[in-house]
């Protein structure tokens, strides 16, 4: 076999492409060359990414640097005796790996189908006959048998073809069937110009031929996608290139504490080695134990929300993430428009109609004037509708609650508007078909009708206009004169400037000519009329756009179809772009300016998948965190490469699903900017726990340092750090996590990448509550040890810590907002938490168990008294504080 670079054989004649596979057209392969070849080539399957295990979902869980902290701490809780709270630290870390897991090995699952866009079987010519046979065992060479419907097996050079239409949107994002031919083409023609060629995973909507499989599996167009996409790395979101961050501060700041605690004690006269243990043991009451834990059942929480919002979460940082996009990258076809194909306009030279409704669904109205017309009062309407209807091998059929194309969409879209005009049924007998195909542009049927036969004809505008000697005016066909045919010709300029694929419709009496040749029948035409046809926009995207520009996210149209068709949609969704490109152009530019380019309002047009890649690349390098929306095998390399990919859920492949992020599960574009709004609330949601249990454990580190210095006896033991740490801390801050979203969420610019979890406002709030509430700690400590035993005043303390860090967690219900502006009721689950706390701390002072296990004591109800009196400016520094910082804004804006 003599094979070639597949990527000319749409440039190669027939007999040479035949020879190049040893293949014969009639005799094909035998069952031994079969074999032979599948040895040499393999199976005709894309090479999906590693098969993911289970053990390995699990295990990455544990790789974040927090959970490495908190695994070091464990062990030295081990060393140091302290089991209780080696065995706590161990269970919060597995805990935090079942939730991770469970939601990832779930996501995996519902979503591990790459084969699920191949043909299964398909029909293929071996030993002379047709077979059918797996698609999976294709080899080149093998000879396919189409027909309309088929979903295409490999990469075929088409070899016979007769009306042959296919959807490529999956692959090229060009929305309309494309027809096919077998002629051969120049080398240097684009993948989407290549007319003779078919590419594995479209679908076949229209007409019959065959085809000469010239690649297999990882060598098609569809292959070499999933390669692209299955070797793009996914980058850390921003909250866990954040937490990481943390978990490192945290980790040298508990070092260094560890080594300035032993090194003044020994410096005091204390045994080195004593200190050396003390040292240690506060390094491990500085980790936030409970951070991962709450971060992840947080995120967990958040996508059940996501689900009730039509959006399913492959990962968990995914809603996050999304909140911080700078810029939507957004196919056109399935995302921001129907995929549909509707009829919108239809004029002739009496009239010019709108059609509502948009898709298949024969839901609408024709109107002229903005009010609906009786369409049976209107004759030339009449026919062009007649013609519409009979004039069609197509079909639209309701499906589980839904309207779809039984073939070619453009057809399926005037059957449409057949039954929205009401007019429907015609009475007629098809005597004799014209097909449609690439050369003629355009289709006839002869129909009787009554004791007369009458062609009726649809195609190019152009080309029934070159074959027309009359034209409907007035209810009665006159002669075409150029003033005529300069009215339609503008009519079908003004709708082509809209983006709109243009139809026209004739019919000629051809009573006693059945018979004749094509060339006659189609000759001497009445021009009747012409319609206009899109992909419509969704009819809630163009408020979505606007909600995402008013949070300050740019939109950017990246699109397979054409440059007219892109503009038009643009400018009827709010993307109003001061510069389109395509592709090609794309290839003529350099990094540098093409990154300068994309500063601005931009839409791309006839893209590939590299395009999409290489902007996507060019944005992250620019700071921005970029979301890359999609559903066809086209978009799945950006999907996988961007910050966030979102596919569509209903009308998506699979391949799309897989390498994306998160699904929507009713495709609504809309549904982003819900996700957007969740995932800030989210972020500050996790912000503001992340500052509260800093707060907290700087409250503990501050008691329990400045007592070390004194020589005081311990403040506060192991088990009690760790009680407050997990039992009370978790409750609140779990809870502290379903704060609904701040009424200005969406209407803050984007956070930046790099700004920190713990911003310098967060570090003077943090500085002074914690500086606070440690150094209250330590005098309450201190004055009880001199009227009361050790036991009395230990227990005091370690109830003051709870009291504080309960009314604290007041504070963090938001970060710039004063707790006497918002809501008290807002967060149910807060309130209970608070009480179902103070509860638990208050068993710890009197259930027996609980006084042995935490070495507590009873107190009075003088002792209680003291410690709320104490704990209350707990709430009030930070309210002067966000007053003074409003006052501050309020004054610079």
């Amino acid at each position: 076999m003599k094979v070639k670079n597949h990527e000319q054989w749409h440039s190669v004649r027939e007999d040479e492409l035949l020879d190049s596979f040893g293949a014969d057209k009639i005799k094909s392969f035998s069952k031994h060359q079969v074999e032979n070849l599948r040895l040499k080539y393999g199976q005709n399957v894309v090479a999906n990414d590693e098969k993911t295990t289970w053990y390995k979902v699990f295990l990455r869980q544990f790789f974040d640097v927090l959970i490495v902290i908190l695994f070091f701490a464990g062990l030295i809780s081990l060393v140091l005796g302290e089991a209780t709270d080696a065995i706590a630290i161990f269970g919060i870390i597995v805990l935090n790996g079942v939730l991770g897991f469970t939601q990832e090995w779930k996501a995996e699952k519902a979503l591990e189908a790459l084969q699920g866009l191949l043909a299964p079987s398909c029909k293929v010519m071996r030993e002379g006959a047709v077979n059918i046979c797996p698609s999976s065992e294709l080899v080149p060479g093998d000879l396919i048998i189409l027909e309309a419907g088929d979903r295409i097996p490999a990469d075929l050079r088409i070899i016979e073809a007769v009306n042959l239409k296919v959807d490529e949107s999956l692959l090229t994002g060009e929305s309309i069937a494309v027809d096919k031919e077998t002629k051969i083409l120049t080398p240097e023609v684009p993948i989407s110009g290549r007319s003779n060629m078919l590419w594995m995973g479209t679908s076949l909507t229209n007409g019959r031929g065959r085809g000469l499989v010239v690649a297999t599996g990882s060598m098609t167009e569809f292959g070499k996608i999933a390669s692209l996409t299955q070797n793009i790395k996914r980058d850390p979101t921003p909250l866990q290139k954040q937490l990481a961050v943390l978990g490192k501060q945290l980790g040298i700041f508990a070092i260094a504490i560890s080594i300035l605690i032993s090194l003044s004690g020994w410096f005091m006269g204390k045994p080195l080695l004593e200190m050396f243990m003390t040292g240690i043991s506060l390094a491990v009451a500085i980790v936030p134990e409970g951070l991962p834990a709450v971060v992840t059942i947080t995120l967990a929480l958040g996508i059940r929300t996501m689900v009730k919002k039509k959006a399913l979460l492959r990962r968990l940082q995914a809603a996050e993430a999304l909140g911080t996009a700078t810029v939507i990258c957004t196919d056109k076809t399935g995302t921001l428009t129907q995929n549909q194909m509707t009829v919108q306009h239809v004029f002739h030279l009496d009239a010019n109609y709108e059609v509502t409704g948009v898709g298949y669904k024969p839901s609408g109205e024709v109107l002229l004037d903005g009010k609906p017309i009786d369409c049976r009062k209107d004759s030339i309407l009449a026919k062009l509708l007649m013609t519409a209807d009979l004039c069609n091998n197509s079909d639209i059929v309701e499906d589980h609650g839904g309207w779809e194309s039984r073939g070619e969409a453009t057809e399926a879209a005037l059957k449409a508007l057949v039954k929205k005009s009401g007019l429907s049924n015609f009475d007629s007998d098809l005597l004799r078909e014209l097909s449609f195909n690439s050369e003629r542009k355009r289709m006839s049927v002869i129909v009787k009708k009554e004791s007369s036969s009458l062609l009726l004809c649809k195609g190019a505008p152009e080309v029934l206009l070159s074959l027309a000697s009359q034209v409907y005016k007035n209810g009665e066909a006159v002669a075409i004169t150029p003033s005529l045919r300069s009215d339609l010709e503008k009519a079908c300029e003004e709708f082509a400037n809209q983006g709109l694929r243009t139809l026209c419709f004739a019919d000629k009496d051809v009573t006693g000519q059945e018979d004749e040749d094509a060339s006659k029948l189609e000759s001497d035409l009445r021009i009747i009329g012409v319609v206009g046809i899109a992909d419509p926009p969704r009819p809630e995207v163009p408020e979505a756009i606007s909600a995402a520009k008013n949070a300050g996210i740019r939109i950017m149209m990246i699109t397979g179809d054409s440059q007219k068709t892109a503009k038009a949609i643009g400018s009827k969704v709010g993307l109003n772009a001061t510069q389109h490109l395509m592709g090609k152009d794309i290839d003529t530019k350099e990094d540098g300016e093409l990154s300068k380019i994309l500063q601005s309002e931009v839409i791309f047009s006839r893209t590939t998948p590299e395009h999409k890649l290489r902007i996507v690349s060019l944005l992250q390098k620019q700071g921005e965190v970029t979301a890359m929306t999609g559903d066809g095998v086209n978009d799945a390399p950006a999907l996988r490469k961007a910050d966030i990919g979102i596919a569509m859920g209903l009308r998506g492949t699979d391949v799309a699903k897989g390498a994306s992020d998160m699904v929507l599960t009713d495709d609504n574009f809309a549904s982003i900017i819900n996700a957007i709004r969740e995932g800030r609330r989210q972020y500050e949601n996790i912000k503001k726990f992340v500052c509260y249990l800093l707060t907290s454990n700087l409250g503990e580190l501050v008691a329990i340092f400045l007592n070390i210095l004194l020589g005081g006896p311990l403040i506060l033991l192991p088990v009690q750090i760790l009680w407050v740490n997990l039992v009370t801390d978790g409750l609140t801050s779990i809870a502290l996590g379903l704060e609904p979203d701040e009424k200005d969420v969406m209407n803050q610019a984007p956070r930046k990448q790099r700004e920190p979890i713990v911003n310098k406002p967060n570090l003077i709030s943090i500085s002074l509550i914690g500086g606070y509430i440690g150094i209250v700690c330590l005098l309450l400590f201190h004055h009880q040890l001199k009227t009361e035993d050790y036991k009395v005043a230990q227990t005091m303390a370690f109830c003051f810590l709870v009291c504080c860090e309960n009314l604290n967690v007041l504070n963090f219900r938001s970060l710039r907002t004063p707790i006497h502006r918002i809501d008290f009721f807002s967060n149910p689950w807060l309130l209970l938490a608070l009480i179902g706390t103070m509860l638990i701390q208050f068993a710890a002072v009197y259930l027996a168990f609980l006084q042995k296990g935490l070495q507590t004591t009873a107190l009075s109800l003088d002792h209680w008294v003291l410690i709320f009196a104490l704990s209350l400016p707990v709430l009030v520094i930070p309210e002067i504080y966000k007053l003074l910082m409003m006052s501050s804004r309020g004054a610079k804006s």
